[in-house]
């Protein structure tokens, strides 16, 4: 483990950038190989020489190609907070990704039940991992509130992860979604952001952080893919 995502977040906005989680992706669904011949550890070192507050790893195989070895790999070269991606549905997939050197965990509120909500979001807490709960809509939301749940981070997938987002998805959800979140907390806009002005809409949404995976990694440039979306910048949510 690195340290906090939380942390490193707010430590990028008070340093006047639009916080950035880029992502190391081997495949996915809709665009195929993203590695496309590149050394995973070389991208993400190429990454965190930039500003980045987090690196997102998808470990998920099935649709995304990957596994917790990437992680493995990654950790004693990767200088950010690690944010495990995957479909965690059981305490054990927690212990492992903990095991490896996640700083943070993803779960999908589609895809548990309110018991595993509430199991793996005090489970991951227990073991040192923030957590980020991911929505897609206003029912997931309120849910989440529902059950008194404050997780460290909370994400708006812009796309549709139930289809193993091969839908367009639109920053509009962000748009959609973010004044019904209390202002306490952090949020994450994900996904279907494919330039700086998608960025700065989510921004001035309400987002007050952007996790990019597929726009850097099939950009000509990585490093000024990234350097444009941190200079967005950072003056407060608007």
């Amino acid at each position: 483990m690195y340290g906090s995502l939380v942390e490193n977040i707010r430590l990028r906005q008070r340093e006047g950038f639009l916080p950035v989680l880029s992502e190391i992706k081997v495949r996915s669904p809709k665009e195929g190989d993203l590695l496309r011949g590149r050394d995973p550890t070389l991208l993400a070192e190429i990454m965190c020489k930039c500003q980045i507050a987090g690196l997102s790893v998808v470990t998920e195989f099935d649709n995304f190609g990957g596994d917790l070895d990437l992680i493995e790999t990654l950790r004693p070269d990767v200088k950010v907070p690690i944010l495990c991606k995957d479909f965690h549905k059981e305490v054990n997939d927690l212990k492992l990704a903990a095991n490896v050197g996640a700083d943070a965990v993803l779960l999908t509120v589609s895809m548990l039940n309110d018991e595993q909500i509430i199991l793996l979001h005090e489970t991951a807490n227990s073991l040192g991992l923030e957590t980020l709960l991911e929505i897609h809509s206003l029912a997931q939301l309120q849910r989440i509130i529902k059950l008194g749940i404050k997780p460290d981070i909370l994400g708006i997938n812009n796309r549709n992860i139930l289809v193993f987002e091969t839908d367009d998805g639109d920053v509009s959800l962000t748009e959609e979604l973010a004044s019904h979140i209390p202002s306490e907390t952090l949020l994450l806009s994900e996904s279907s952001i494919k330039c700086p002005k998608d960025a700065r809409r989510a921004r001035d949404a309400g987002a007050d952080a952007v996790l990019v995976g597929t726009s850097i990694l099939v950009a000509n440039d990585t490093v000024k893919a990234i350097n444009e979306l941190l200079n967005v910048g950072w003056n407060g949510k608007s």
